[in-house]
């Protein structure tokens, strides 16, 4: 299965770009049932019984982002700053040694390394993506990396793969994205590039 979904990927992603930019969490790691449960446990502390659901919905979205649609869903008053940084605890206690690499995309980020330029763009903590990053070990090979609060707006809004961009010199148009979300892809949409779900192996 593994080997076949990268020779999918890597079908889908040839072509004349110059930088592969990939989502973390659900997308290179996987990690989002436990980022699942860590939401739940600290809306939990809060009094907020939420829907594990909402989650995925909004994958890639930055945590304050979240936790602010959270309390307009619920109308609950949880402070954005506060629940991050409680999330963030309790993920690294609890979670992060635990992250396993999505195997068909790791591979293909490790074998394109050199031959494209490669960028990590989150919309999670920068401490949480980067030792993230060393867990399923594919640190050495990122030049650049936006995480949350790093740029005026986050996913699904233009700002961090413009970012990533900006950074690693290619022009947007020359940047393929890899998302495992609707927010992420709606992201690299608005910012001019390509992109494929790696969990549907679709390419737009």
């Amino acid at each position: 299965m593994e080997e076949t979904n990268f020779s999918r990927l890597s079908q889908l992603t040839a072509g004349d770009y110059e930088a592969f930019l990939y989502d973390c969490d659900g997308t290179l790691a996987d990690n989002m049932p436990a980022h699942t449960e860590t939401y739940v446990e600290i809306a939990k502390q809060y009094g907020v019984d939420m829907d594990p659901a909402i989650i995925d919905e909004l994958a890639g979205w930055p945590i304050l982002n979240v936790v602010e649609e959270l309390n307009r869903r619920y109308q609950s008053e949880m402070d954005p700053e506060e629940f991050t940084a409680r999330k963030a605890e309790l993920y690294f206690e609890h979670y992060i040694g635990k992250a396993q690499p999505i195997i068909y995309v790791t591979e293909h980020l490790k074998v394109n390394a050199g031959r494209v330029r490669i960028a990590v763009v989150s919309g999670g903590d920068r401490r949480a993506v980067q030792r993230t990053l060393e867990v399923i070990g594919v640190s050495k090979y990122v030049e650049v990396l936006v995480c949350a609060g790093e740029t005026p707006k986050g996913k699904p809004f233009a700002d961090p793969f413009l970012k990533a961009a900006e950074l690693l010199g290619v022009n947007p148009q020359k940047c393929l994205v890899f998302e495992d979300g609707n927010p992420g892809v709606q992201a690299a949409e608005a910012a001019g590039m390509h992109w494929v779900r790696i969990d549907q192996l679709k390419f737009g």
